[in-house]
């Protein structure tokens, strides 16, 4: 088969790095791509979003299957306007990926099918967010409805914090229109947890759990980022959870979608809060995650390709998927002042080094090549994914870090602390 990964980031370079091991696989084209995709996949200067380019090189180089990775093409109709032109694709509709392009959406269909989730309520209107804020105390979480690249949520610690946050979404001036709707909702206490699923719009496979870092610094402090670094397996996430979120959570979704007239085909990316009442919803993302998805692949032992195209056509009740006992853990490269406002153009040395570590893969999320194509650059505000895995945990985080010191990067940072929440001090 001919496969077109769609996007350019370090899951991308983790689903071509899976994808270009399947037997299946005759040619593998990524667009945009990265230097890093360009050591397993042709990558093609298309912009993950620019929707009729995507289409057109579909045609072109008469691709046989299309994996979107990205949210913001889904959300803007790829998978749709792929399906009227003859191409099948991995990916939800437009209308079934507003479970992450809205998160307003994604509450009502937890409040209207009784899918367990924070108490909440939507606001177009300043005031009125105000005083429900008020009324409710803190802390309390503010989101911005729409997408904002994973940093669309403000935990607010106290009453004021929230009205600031939510006088500047609905204002405009931090999320453009992803703000001009806001969720205001109750806090939720617990360990926070990431589990997948593939859906073809009424079976669903479950994957594996894993955990990553919303917050930029050691210790969870600093702003909320797209993540900084991920493990699994989650010791909170055990099988009994598992099987819960699957009949709680994912089976219900996939339901209500059915019935709602948009069924759910792709993967459905739960982040959970794992409390003393079991799992509950924070939110639904409608593609693999990032840097989770780069953790999954060096555990997956199946081929990934043909669960895909189950996933598009339907008959997930006959598959499953094989993963490795071993533990992998990834720390994300960041370039110095994400997630606000960072330089591009930086060299990268080292990357060779690092990947020379036994039991490292460097996925790259965020990088180029100059002019001459020999040095790599840094092209975005997480640039690179240090994976390992390893039979245990600990030993996954020695390795992972080991090939981390071998990159000679002035221009970025990582957290020291990946996976401190399953690791005693000291391992």
């Amino acid at each position: 088969m001919r496969i077109l990964v769609v996007g350019g980031g370090g899951r991308e370079h983790a689903l071509c790095w899976a994808i270009a091991a399947s037997p299946l696989c005759a040619e593998l084209f990524c667009a945009p791509g990265n230097s890093g995709i360009a050591a397993v996949a042709e990558c093609i200067a298309v912009a993950a979003e620019d929707i009729p380019g995507q289409v057109d090189l579909a045609r072109r180089l008469a691709i046989d299957f299309v994996v979107i990775g990205p949210e913001a093409p889904l959300a803007a109709g790829l998978a749709d306007r792929l399906a009227e032109a003859g191409f099948k694709s991995f990916g939800p509709s437009a209308a079934a990926a507003r479970l992450e392009s809205s998160k307003g959406f994604t509450k009502d269909i937890c409040r209207k099918y009784g899918i367990p989730t924070a108490a909440y309520e939507r606001f177009t209107d300043l005031g009125a967010a105000e005083r429900y804020i008020r009324t409710q105390g803190a802390p309390v979480v503010v989101k911005a409805d729409g997408l904002a690249a994973g940093k669309g949520v403000v935990v607010a610690e106290t009453v004021d914090q929230a009205i600031d946050a939510a006088r500047d979404m609905l204002s405009g001036n931090r999320f453009g229109s992803a703000g001009a709707s806001i969720v205001v909702e109750e806090f939720m206490t617990g360990e926070e947890a990431s589990f997948f699923a593939l859906c073809d719009g009424e079976h669903a496979l479950p994957l594996i759990g894993a955990q990553d870092h919303k917050r930029a610094f050691d210790g969870d402090v600093g702003p909320n980022t797209g993540g900084m670094g991920a493990y699994t397996p989650a010791p909170i996430f055990d099988a009994a959870m598992q099987r819960r979120t699957i009949d709680e959570i994912i089976l219900p979704t996939v339901r209500a979608m059915k019935a709602e007239g948009a069924p759910f085909r792709g993967v459905l990316y739960a982040g959970l809060m794992i409390g003393a009442k079991g799992p509950r919803l924070i939110e639904y993302n409608c593609r693999f995650g990032d840097p989770e998805t780069q953790v999954l692949m060096l555990r997956l032992r199946s081929d990934l390709l043909p669960a895909l195209i189950a996933t598009a056509e339907g008959g997930l009740q006959h598959f499953d998927l094989r993963w490795s006992n071993d533990a992998a853990l990834t720390v994300v490269m960041a370039a110095n002042g994400y997630p606000d406002a960072y330089e591009k153009g930086s060299e990268i040395r080292g990357l060779e080094q690092a990947a020379s570590v036994p039991g490292v893969q460097v996925f790259h999320a965020g990088t180029r090549f100059d002019a001459d194509g020999k040095r790599v650059l840094a092209n975005g505000g997480r640039v690179l994914n240090v994976s390992a895995s390893a039979r245990t945990l600990a030993d996954a985080r020695r390795l992972a870090y080991a090939a981390v010191d071998r990159i000679d990067w002035p221009g970025g940072f990582c957290r020291r602390d990946i996976a401190w929440r399953a690791l005693p001090k000291g391992e």
